[in-house]
């Protein structure tokens, strides 16, 4: 019996693992955004993953894992805030982060742009503008976040208006 249980938990783990190693970066992404010097990036992302091999065995597949990945890994680095009642800090893209290409190129300086200004947006704004930008359909982002489908369209709306206006600003 106990060699049973063993082997169901290896496979567990090992499914876990698989799925962890699919979503690492999406993980980072989210983590990202949420990262300032009161919660370095790899606090969070070791809080998420956490989290998801807490949940994991619950998870019943009843939405995507990619869908139930991001509810988890926004809800850890939200949950964070409220419990340290911390306001989020613009934190500056750095080398660490292996999805941005080299530093002179154009797009790479418009990406950073963008990511200061979205840095600058309140916690549910950000999650709903990192969603979107990962190409998640406004029902898979109102699944995500709790929203209606139509309060995900208003508030995209609004958000992409704030950033342009954050673009005329500077």
């Amino acid at each position: 019996m106990i060699e049973q249980t063993t082997e169901v938990s290896t496979s567990i783990e090992q499914e876990f693992l698989s799925v962890i190693c699919e979503y690492e970066r999406v993980i980072y992404k989210v983590c990202y955004l949420y990262a300032n010097s009161n919660a370095p990036l790899n606090d969070l992302y070791q809080d998420v993953v956490l989290n998801l091999w807490k949940a994991y065995p619950k998870f019943r597949k009843e939405c995507k894992i990619s869908t139930w990945i991001y509810r988890i890994a926004l809800n850890t680095c939200i949950s964070f805030y409220r419990k340290e009642k911390n306001v989020p800090e613009i934190v500056s893209l750095t080398k660490d982060t292996n999805w941005i290409i080299e530093a002179h190129d154009p797009i790479n300086e418009m990406l950073k742009q963008l990511y200061q200004r979205i840095n600058q947006l309140g916690q549910l704004d950000k999650s709903i503008i990192l969603l979107y930008l990962e190409d998640k359909s406004y029902e898979e982002i109102a699944e995500i976040t709790g929203l209606t489908v139509t309060n995900v369209a208003t508030k995209l709306s609004r958000i992409k208006d704030k950033l342009k206006r954050m673009k005329k600003e500077e």
